[in-house]
């Protein structure tokens, strides 16, 4: 009986925040376009994240060539954003998070901004030794 009433009370709380997000957000995001200054500094930005993640798809890419590990790994450089689907299969995944802490998706689906220049190769050595173990799972 309590419960429902705690829990009646906690939507009717709730439910204003989401129906109604606050403005600040969108007041940042106002300033920042409206003032060329700040917008050219944004827009800087923006491309120094997009060429680091092009930076660290090249960098994965060159060193699991230079490791020869098998498979055509061309699809890092040919897909665009955030996101690379290594072709890994799922329990080449599990390996990765067990045995070297690389967490992904199960699916072999990394945030490429997760990489950097201190750990690419780690990610790039252990990719190479689950696929190793087993060629025939790459895709």
């Amino acid at each position: 009986m309590a419960l429902t009433k705690v829990l009646s009370q906690l939507k009717l709380i709730v439910r204003p925040m989401y129906s109604n997000p606050p403005l600040h957000g969108a007041r940042i995001v106002a300033t920042i376009l409206s003032d060329e200054s700040l917008y050219k500094e944004w827009a800087a930005e923006v491309k120094m994240m997009s060429n680091r993640i092009i930076d660290m798809r090249k960098a994965l890419y060159d060193i699991l060539q230079e490791k020869k590990t098998p498979g055509d790994w061309s699809h890092i450089l040919k897909q665009i954003g955030m996101f690379t689907y290594t072709g890994l299969k799922p329990e080449q995944v599990e390996k990765l998070i067990t045995n070297f802490h690389i967490h992904m998706l199960k699916n072999g689906r990394i945030s490429m901004a997760g990489l950097n220049s201190k750990n690419v190769r780690y990610v790039a050595e252990a990719f190479h030794t689950v696929v190793t173990e087993s060629p025939t799972q790459k895709l």
